[in-house]
């Protein structure tokens, strides 16, 4: 498992508070690059106007920084391209009753 898979797998623990589902199958972690111990996450979020995004990019980069491999995460909030539910694994749109 590469460095950016085992971020990937850390983010996996950061919750959608809305929905209950992991960040990782909402389709929001749009990037992980490490380079040096440092990694760089991309995410987005279901809407612009999301009150939750500092708890979501906050844990997202506790997520990673609680990795042995990665000394300092920085987590960039991006709108494009926009967040639509077929970026969501077919899990997440199950549990949500979508499939």
């Amino acid at each position: 498992m590469t460095i950016e898979e085992k971020v990937f797998e850390a983010l996996t623990n950061v919750i959608d508070p809305e929905l209950g589902l992991p960040i990782t199958d909402m389709g929001l972690v749009y990037d992980v690059k490490v380079n040096d111990k440092q990694a760089f996450i991309k995410v987005t979020l279901t809407t612009m106007g999301c009150p939750l995004a500092g708890a979501i990019t906050e844990q997202a980069r506790e997520a990673a920084e609680a990795l042995d491999e990665i000394e300092s995460a920085s987590v960039e909030l991006v709108w494009d391209p926009p967040w639509s539910v077929e970026m969501m694994s077919d899990e997440a749109r199950m549990r949500l009753g979508m499939l």
